[in-house]
């Protein structure tokens, strides 16, 4: 009777569980087919090892700039005080708004031969071409660096919560063990967040490996580079799969790498102790080199890329600001708001479904939904394109069947297709809100629902909606930001003749116009600053003083 009562929800799980594995199911039974095709081994022989160097190479150089640029920003805001401290503990998370494409560009035409650094250079010493050297910011280290500057807050915010939460008990212990600062924080602190830094750096690692822009602007060839070649270029679907089906199994490895290297190692709190500590005070020179080490990766992650941006788009900007920029902006919207609309409904009822049932397939439906977000973007599109494009061929000659005619393609290029990529994608971001915020509820407001005549539907309605309000907001939010900056899956499957603000600023910087790009890329910067603001708030509200 129990399981009777809860199916209805449990097959909306299954069926969306089965819908978002689709696209890795038909990149990976893609992984050996037609293995000795002239594309296949073309790559094989060519530019196969290169992807797979830079790809090993971006995600060392990434790793350990975000891994030592977070943790020193957490341990600086969470354990000291300083001048600008209450600043900086909100607004490091500020880069997150900018998507490291956007970066490249603005880093780009910023640092480039006629830029102004440059131009400043050659006017105040004197200097002509050839005179001087200067590092070229499209090159594979050039990529890191971009990536290091925006995703670098997602170390910040696991690490500072840790250390937080976890430090206090135990760095007072070790205190009285006559343990000095700097030993303290490699002998406690350090382990004891460990697990969070290295979920942080697994984050900023999958962004890295998703990411199409930056690599392609900056012409490091990569697997998202690759996949996009094989695919409009050669027109190979199997290659490009192949392709997806090696990329995915990157992203897999970083998800499985930490757990076995942590082995049989643990790392708790057991001092039950989690109260706030208050901050070691610094002064003079220290203070000086803690207020230097928080703006650096402000002023570069945010604030010159920001600033930059609003020159030029105010100075130059996009020819077509006007009727055509309201057309990319209501496309961006219309894609943006539909995927939230329908990422929100559908991760509240898969969060119901799995509190209701507390049963095992229940929430395994759930975190197979939420793998969605490790998978990058071009093997989503890849995925959903098989498989959408072989149901289209099979209605359409169903169709001529049936009335005579061929309809063409239904549903490959449109924007049904488009959407539920990003769902599967970006589901997982409505999901673990959804559900986090469901857990806070006592169920025993369940059982006082129940014991007052409501249904499960209404208990929903009336009890938990009203509760959740605020967290369904966030997640819409969330995933509308998301699917705003998203660039892999959009190239690849929007339709004829339909461009977004991402599409339209990659499409400028691309061709070299990169004061025009500047426009798109400000709104999204713009809108990505919407939920950061809210995150901002919470952090500054949390804080412990």
């Amino acid at each position: 009777m129990r399981i009777a009562s809860y199916s209805p929800l449990l097959i909306v799980g299954l069926v969306v569980a089965l819908l978002a594995g689709l696209p890795v199911a038909s990149v990976g039974l893609n992984l050996f087919a037609g293995g000795t095709s002239e594309t296949w081994a073309h790559l094989s022989s060519t530019v196969l090892p290169e992807y797979i160097v830079n790809s090993l190479w971006l995600c060392l150089g990434v790793g350990l700039g975000v891994g030592s640029l977070g943790v020193t920003t957490a341990w600086l805001t969470a354990m000291h005080e300083f001048p600008g401290r209450r600043f900086f503990e909100w607004a490091l998370v500020l880069p997150l708004a900018v998507p490291a494409y956007v970066m490249a560009y603005v880093y780009t035409d910023f640092l480039q031969f006629v830029g102004p650094v440059q131009t400043f250079l050659r006017e105040t010493f004197g200097w002509e071409h050839g005179d001087y050297w200067f590092p070229d910011i499209r090159t594979l280290p050039g990529a890191m660096m971009m990536f290091v500057c925006v995703l670098y807050p997602y170390v910040y915010l696991l690490a500072r919560t840790a250390f937080l939460e976890r430090a206090s008990g135990m760095l007072e212990a070790a205190r009285t063990l006559g343990m000095g600062p700097w030993r303290a924080f490699f002998a406690v602190s350090l382990p004891l967040a460990r697990p969070a830094i290295v979920a942080g750096v697994a984050l900023a690692l999958m962004e890295t490996l998703a990411d199409y822009g930056t690599v392609a602007y900056f012409a490091v060839n990569t697997f998202t580079t690759g996949i996009y070649r094989a695919w409009f270029s050669l027109g190979d679907r199997i290659a490009a799969a192949q392709l997806a089906a090696m990329l995915l199994a990157f992203v897999l490895f970083l998800l499985m790498a930490e757990r076995v290297s942590r082995g049989r190692a643990r790392y708790h709190d057991t001092t039950g102790r989690n109260r706030p500590m208050a901050g070691a005070r610094l002064r003079g020179l220290a203070a000086v080199l803690a207020v230097v080490g928080c703006a650096l990766p402000l002023l570069l992650g945010f604030l010159v890329p920001a600033g930059l941006l609003l020159k030029m788009a105010l100075t130059e900007g996009d020819a077509q600001f006007g009727e055509r920029f309201l057309v990319l902006s209501r496309n961006s919207f219309v894609l943006a708001g539909a995927t939230a609309a329908i990422g929100v409904l559908l991760a509240l009822l898969l969060a119901y479904g799995a509190r209701l049932s507390k049963s095992a397939l229940a929430t395994g439906l759930n975190r197979l939904v939420g793998l969605g977000y490790a998978v990058p973007g071009a093997v989503i599109a890849v995925g959903v394109l098989i498989p959408v494009t072989r149901l289209d061929n099979w209605l359409a000659g169903q169709w001529e069947t049936w009335f005579g005619h061929n309809p063409g393609l239904l549903l490959t290029g449109g924007i049904a297709a488009l959407i539920y990529a990003y769902l599967v994608r970006f589901l997982a971001v409505a999901l673990h809100t959804v559900e986090s915020s469901l857990g806070k509820i006592t169920p025993n407001m369940d059982d006082a629902a129940r014991s007052l005549g409501l249904g499960q539907g209404e208990t929903m309605r009336r009890v938990h909606v009203p509760m959740l309000r605020g967290s369904l907001l966030t997640a819409g939010l969330l995933v509308f930001v998301d699917v705003m900056k998203e660039l892999p899956a959009t190239l690849v499957m929007r339709p004829f003749n339909f461009d977004t603000l991402a599409t339209q600023a990659y499409t400028l910087a691309s061709d070299e116009r990169l004061a025009e790009a500047s426009t798109a890329a400000l709104a999204i910067v713009v809108v990505g600053l919407l939920p950061l603001i809210a995150l901002s708030r919470q952090i500054s509200a949390a804080r412990r003083k």
